[in-house]
């Protein structure tokens, strides 16, 4: 079974490819994507996140700023001993976070990204979702730095140190659109991670955008990264991917290494074989990501992009009131 996929040939019609969505996007200046981008999904969002925004991207410094005197509901972790004593008074504490972020953007653009079947393909997908993300972060004075991973090396083919600016954002987007995938070789998604690893030395907040579809193996370099960082996984896929509908007689290739293999969809017990084999890869995904502790925003090429981060923004907020838990949080209505 094929791990990513693109449809060549089929009895009766295939399935749409990327159209006036997708593939216009990925063709447009980084200018006019951006500018899109401010108007349909950042205005929205700035309008609807309000104080949200520090919940889903949190400094991780704290400075001193005040003492007071104890009161019954404090922490009596943060009981200053030495003031305590002076004053014959119990007092507190507290500290104010730094809110700058340094964040990350862990691409990967190997030849899987090219599929889709929603008018969007995932690799214009993955290019929006960070742009808005960039963009958002950049607003408020953050850091953006990425490393892109076309598939056909180990490790990252490009760094983008963090800097901050619309102009920085401008040229992020412009890297994406013009990395071409390798192909001929599967994705390693175990040394992509271990080189930004290697190459991220602050501590930052690290959006990993990928399909997943990889070589197995993965999950360790995933853990030792997230035990220094705050990782958030962003899953791209495309509802053929997970179930594969009655097209007729189609030849489907490995959108990487481009072996090809004629079928029947009409075969339900080849349709039965495909969705087990998905239901696999999924559930090795989930205990991949809760095994190291970091959230998933699983976005689909059918999702509006907005909503999809509304409700992420929602359940990052969630999770930090009840100051426990994490785990996979899925997004995407399937």
């Amino acid at each position: 079974m094929f791990k990513s996929l693109s449809f060549l040939k089929a009895s009766k019609a295939p399935p749409p490819a990327a159209s006036a969505g997708g593939a216009s996007a990925l063709r447009a200046d980084p200018e006019s994507v951006l500018r899109r981008l401010e108007w349909t999904v950042i205005r929205r969002l700035d309008g609807q996140l309000h104080g949200d925004y520090r919940t889903l991207f949190r400094g991780f410094g704290i400075d001193l700023a005040d003492l007071r005197e104890y009161q019954p509901h404090d922490d009596v972790r943060y009981i200053d001993w030495n003031v305590t004593a002076r004053l014959q008074t119990p007092h507190v504490r507290e500290f104010q976070e730094d809110r700058e972020v340094a964040a990350w953007f862990l691409l990967d653009l190997s030849g899987s990204l090219d599929f889709g079947s929603q008018g969007v393909r995932k690799r214009a997908l993955s290019a929006e979702l960070v742009t808005v993300l960039a963009r958002l972060l950049t607003r408020h004075g953050n850091r953006v730095g990425a490393l892109l991973h076309r598939g056909h090396s180990d490790g990252a083919d490009e760094m983008i140190p963090a800097r901050a600016g619309r102009r920085h954002v401008l040229h992020v987007l412009d890297r994406m659109l013009a990395a071409a995938p390798e192909r001929g070789k599967e994705t390693d998604l175990g040394e992509f991670i271990a080189a930004a690893q290697r190459v991220i030395k602050r501590r930052s907040v690290v959006f990993i955008v990928s399909d997943f579809i990889s070589k197995p193996g993965w999950g360790k370099a995933l853990t030792l990264l997230a035990r220094r960082h705050e990782v958030v996984a962003v899953r791209l896929y495309d509802s053929l991917e997970v179930e594969l509908p009655d097209l007729g007689l189609v030849v489907l290739q490995d959108a990487e290494t481009g072996e090809q293999l004629f079928v029947d969809t009409h075969d339900r017990g080849f349709r039965r074989r495909f969705a087990e084999a998905a239901a696999a890869r999924e559930t090795a995904l989930r205990e991949v990501l809760a095994g190291a502790g970091i959230d998933c925003l699983e976005l689909a090429t059918g999702d509006p992009l907005d909503e999809a981060l509304l409700r992420f923004t929602r359940l990052r907020k969630r999770r930090s009131q009840l100051a426990a838990g994490g785990g996979l949080y899925k997004t995407a209505a399937r």
